[in-house]
Order: structure tokens, then sequence, then C-alpha cells
């Protein structure tokens, strides 16, 4: 039996191994692009570009590594900058956004026992299910009969009012157990006392996936820019190069690198966090 299960754990390691490898396989290109020259580009590129086929190989370390493309997308390349403080405006601004209208909302369905509050929450799940391409006509209209296209607000503020994060949020603030809430009332303690001393610490591993989870989403949105923003002054960081061409190949691929970081880095800091905020989230009440 003992050596059953150590030939299925193995099956599965090497299974999951294998796994890792493919999805790694594209960052490793990326990386080791973003190190050569623009000839060596051209030399396993040049087919892609052409139509002709797929690459003429890739060696796992540039013949000639050089950091010039790195020099010139950071030092000759004032727009590359204007596009990464947008992208960041832009999520910040709805993350920030989505824990003023978010978060309330959802500890007002976890906590709130009101007449109608689980079929308003079904709504807010049929909602979160649905796709951009569903709401963009209607996003559209909305945002032109406001004056709001060409605008970072038109990307913002649909973003702010999703459907996600309130649901991450449930989940978090589910887990509180009502007598804790109730006591607090019997002891005096006002709703927004119970909110932000009770609510907002024991529910934050939800709060912190939906931060998590938000971010990822937005820093790499592509959509929403390109259907509301037509003014390529206002475009996030995730469209700078929206058509490549060989000579763009090497800034592209630092670009995409650079791009890489703040992502990586939110999701190893935030990673216990989003585990917990996904498990709470899918547990029955």
């Amino acid at each position: 039996m003992k050596l059953f299960e150590g030939i299925k754990k193995g099956f599965c390691n090497v299974i999951l191994g294998i796994l890792c490898v493919i999805i790694l396989i594209p960052v490793f290109l990326l990386i080791t692009g973003s190190f050569m020259d623009s000839y060596e580009l051209s030399d396993y590129l040049l087919p892609v570009f052409m139509g002709e086929g797929g690459m003429n190989g890739w060696k796992l370390m540039p013949d000639y590594p050089t950091f010039q493309n790195y020099k010139k997308l950071l030092f000759e390349t004032p727009q590359f900058f204007v596009l990464f403080w947008n992208s960041m405006k832009i999520v910040c601004c709805i993350l920030a956004g989505q824990l003023l209208v978010g978060v309330p909302g959802a500890w007002a369905f976890a906590v709130y026992r009101v007449r109608g509050a689980k079929s308003l929450f079904l709504l807010y799940e049929v909602l979160m299910l649905l796709p951009f391409q569903v709401m963009m006509m209607s996003n559209y209209l909305t945002l032109k009969r406001l004056s709001l296209l060409d605008s970072h607000a038109a990307v913002i503020l649909p973003a702010v009012f999703s459907a996600f994060p309130v649901f991450l949020s449930y989940g978090g603030f589910r887990r509180i157990p009502i007598q804790l809430v109730e006591a607090a009332r019997i002891d005096g303690a006002g709703e927004w006392a119970i909110f932000t001393k009770i609510g907002l610490p024991l529910g934050k591993s939800g709060l912190l996936s939906a931060l998590v989870l938000g971010f990822l989403e937005y820093w790499n949105m592509i959509e929403q820019p390109m259907a509301f923003l037509s003014d390529k002054t206002l475009w996030p960081l995730s469209m700078f190069f929206p058509k490549i061409t060989i000579n763009q190949a090497g800034a592209s691929f630092c670009a995409s690198v650079i791009m890489l970081i703040p992502a990586v880095f939110v999701f190893i800091a935030g990673q216990d966090a989003l585990e917990a905020g996904i498990i709470y989230s899918g547990l029955k009440e």
C-alpha cells in the first residue's frame, strides 16, 4: 500500500514538474530575449514576422548578452514611463475605489440579515461571471452619455463597481461569528466601530485576496483601454506595443520583463492571504 502511494505521489510530482516547465518556458524566452541584440533577435524571429513559420531555434543564453535594449527603453523612450505611471494611477485608483465601495457592501451582505439579501448577492455572483465583452456595449454607451470616454475615469469607474471584490471580501467577513458582532453591540459598540475594529481585522484575508487578484487583473488589462481610450497618451503599460515589429522586439521583451516584476512581487507578498481568501470564499454557509 505504501509502495503504491509512493508511486502515485512520484507520478503526480513528475506531471506537476512537467507542467511547471511548460508554463515557465515563455518566461524564460522573455528574459533571455531581453538580453539579445537586434541581430540575434532577427536571426531567431524574422521568420515569425515574415509569416514564414516558427522561430529559427532559441539558445539558453544569448551569444553576446547586452543591456542595450534596457538602456534604449529606460533612457531613450519617455513614452514608456508615461504609460507606466498611467498603469499605476489606474490600478491604484481602482483598488482604492473597490475598498471604498465593495468592502462595505460585502460587510453588509455578511452581517445584516435583511429580506432579499441572498437574492441580491446571487445577482452579484451572476454579474461576476459575465465577461467584459457582454457588458462592453452598455458600458460604452453609459460612459459616452456621461462624457467620460477618452479619460482614465472610463476605465476606472466600471472596475470600481465590479462584483468580484465584493464576493471575495464577503468570504472573509462570513467566517466572523455573528455572536461576536452581537456581543459588541450589546457592549455599546457602534456599527462603524464593529466594522473597523472587528470586521476589517478578522476579515483581512478576503480583503487582501481581493487586492492581490485585482492588481493582477487590472495591471494586465488590455480590452478596457482598447474599447474606451483612443488617446494613446492615456494608455496603460500593457498596451505599450499594440503592434510589434522586428525592430521593436528587443524593447518589447524588456518592457514585458519590467511589467512582470510588480505582478510577481505582489503575488509573492500576498500569496498566503490569496490562498486563504479563496478558501474562505468557497466555503458553504
